[in-house]
């Protein structure tokens, strides 16, 4: 449904996107050289961000691939601090993320690459749009990292979370509201809260969302079993409501197709909202046309999720050596002791 319906398109500076992320992940030092150089690419971080917002101002898409890039570390520091038990260099460095987002020009040149690496990339994010905008992209931000915290704690107690708890979860550790926020800098226009709080909007904006989540269950469901997760909605199915792993693979699978099959209705009562927007004045047809290019955008992240997940190296747990641990991990005892 996903080939057939959803074109997938590349932003044309994709190629160069990819070679200064790379770069950028160097600067940072936010993965050693050898695994820059073995892994980057074939990982497709960049290709992800370049098939989602398209249209997007040079410049604001590398600064939101690199801050893409930054955030598949930070999970993998997330989970290399559970596996060799660091809960206290973990609380530091949510703490240090946390004050990173209110000033991030003074966490620069921090010594954890994470946070320095974090505060460059959110500091460019800033420069985009305006004050209200940046607020309400750390509010949301910060409800990602008291999400991981609650994650971090389940993991450590070996607790799985009720399906309806995980769904709420997964909201907060996938950044639904992260990414769609992102759409608005790509427009070069910060939305009125009457339109994003419309439930035209809201509805699009969360089923393409709840795609992408539920499609990286599906798809990263064997690394998650192998590592000893707790986070997964096939895990939740598993654990809570009795089903094998070939019916709770069925049952993602169900809730993934619901949600391309809801998502084109959503996409209509959009387009149809946008519609509405323009009466007749300049700013009314600008507006109408920056919902427009959202809805398109919100459109492309299917395709672009769906390829992701088929071709990184994050997922293809049958070609790692340990099937526990990603390859293109730092996997020594990096962080605060």
């Amino acid at each position: 449904m996903i080939e057939t319906d959803f074109t997938r398109r590349l932003h044309p500076y994709w190629p160069r996107l990819q070679e200064n992320t790379r770069s950028w992940l160097l600067e940072k030092r936010l993965m050693p050289a050898d695994k820059v150089e073995e892994y980057a690419d074939g990982l497709c971080y960049t290709d992800l961000m370049a098939g989602y917002y398209l249209g997007a101002p040079d410049e604001v898409l590398q600064a939101i691939a690199d801050y893409s890039a930054w955030f598949f570390v930070w999970d993998d520091r997330h989970d290399r601090d559970i596996v060799h038990r660091r809960p206290a260099a973990w609380r530091r460095l949510t703490h240090r993320l946390h004050t990173a987002l209110d000033a991030p020009e003074d966490h620069l040149h921090h010594p954890d690459p994470l946070v320095a690496g974090f505060a460059d990339s959110v500091g460019r994010l800033y420069s985009f749009l305006g004050p209200s905008w940046n607020a309400r992209f750390a509010r949301h931000f910060r409800a990602v990292i008291e999400a991981y915290d609650r994650e971090f704690d389940n993991r450590t107690t070996g607790t799985v979370p009720t399906v309806e708890e995980y769904l709420e979860l997964r909201r907060l550790t996938f950044a639904h509201w992260i990414w769609t926020d992102l759409l608005e800098p790509v427009a070069g226009h910060e939305l009125p809260d009457f339109v994003r709080k419309h439930p035209a909007y809201r509805r699009a904006a969360l089923l393409s969302q709840e795609f992408a989540a539920w499609y990286n269950d599906l798809c990263s469901l064997p690394k998650e079993i192998a590592g000893d997760e707790v986070h997964n909605l096939g895990i939740s199915l598993i654990h809570h409501e009795g089903l094998t792993l070939e019916e709770a693979v069925g049952e993602v699978r169900r809730r993934v197709g619901e949600c391309v099959s809801e998502f084109l209705v959503a996409e209509e009562e959009m387009l149809r909202f946008a519609d509405r927007l323009t009466d007749g004045t300049v700013p009314g047809r600008e507006l109408s046309a920056v919902v427009k290019d959202i809805a398109m955008n919100m459109r492309n992240w299917f395709s672009t999720v769906y390829w992701f997940h088929h071709e990184s190296g994050r997922y293809m747990v049958d070609s790692w050596d340990d099937r526990s641990t990603p390859p293109y991990v730092n996997n020594e005892a990096t962080g605060d002791r």
